[in-house]
C-alpha cells in the first residue's frame, strides 16, 4: 500500500505560508531533502490552489531535478477546475477521502502532498497521512494559516529530526493514529 506523506515548509510556530517564513539561504542539505522526497515520489496529491501556481512554474523550469517532478503523476483536489495543463494529471473525483483511500490501493510508490493546506488538514482529520515531513524554518510568524487543524489536537510520533547549518530543522513524524 502506498503511504500518504505530506510535506511543507513551517515556522516553529506551526505556520505554513511560505511568504511569511522567516529568511534562510536554501543549502545543500535542504536540496538534499527535498532530492530524498523526490526518490521517494511516485505521484502529488495537490489543492486547486498550490497546482496553479506550481503549474505556472515548474513546467518553465530545467533540469534534471524539474524534470523528474514534473513528470510525476498529479491528483489535484478542485471543485471549480475542469482541465489540467500541467501533465500528467487528473482531477479526483468524489469526496476527498474516499478518493484518497482509493489513491492509496494502488501502485506506483508514495503520495506526496505539497503545501494544498486544507487538503493535508482534511486528510489528517481522516487519518489518512502516514507521514508529515516538515522543514521548520527558524523563527515564529505570529499569525497566518498553520498546517494543523485549529482546535483539533493531531498525536505525532518523532521518527526523525536533523539540524541544518542554515538552522532550519528536518523532521519527520508520524501520525499516531495513522496505519503504516
Amino acid at each position: 500500500m502506498r503511504k500518504l506523506i505530506v510535506t511543507e515548509l513551517i515556522s516553529v510556530d506551526g505556520i505554513a505560508e511560505v511568504e511569511k517564513l522567516p529568511s534562510v539561504t536554501w543549502n545543500d542539505e535542504m536540496n538534499r531533502f527535498k532530492e530524498d522526497e523526490l526518490a521517494d515520489s511516485g505521484a502529488m496529491l495537490l489543492g486547486r490552489t498550490t497546482f496553479e501556481i506550481f503549474a505556472g512554474s515548474w513546467p518553465k523550469e530545467t533540469g534534471d531535478f524539474a524534470d523528474r517532478f514534473n513528470a510525476l503523476p498529479k491528483y489535484v483536489a478542485s471543485t471549480s477546475l475542469k482541465a489540467l495543463d500541467w501533465k500528467p494529471a487528473e482531477l479526483l473525483m468524489g469526496a476527498l477521502p474516499e478518493a484518497v483511500r482509493a489513491l492509496k490501493q494502488g501502485s506506483g510508490g508514495n503520495i506526496y502532498v505539497h503545501g494544498s493546506l486544507s487538503v493535508a488538514r482534511e486528510l489528517l482529520r481522516h487519518g489518512l497521512v502516514d507521514r508529515v515531513r516538515l522543514l521548520s524554518y527558524p523563527g515564529a510568524v505570529g499569525q497566518g494559516k498553520p498546517l494543523f487543524p485549529v482546535g483539533e489536537p493531531v498525536a505525532l510520533e518523532l521518527i526523525s529530526a536533523a539540524p541544518f547549518s542554515n538552522g532550519v530543522v528536518a523532521l519527520e513524524y508520524a501520525p499516531v493514529a495513522a496505519k503504516s
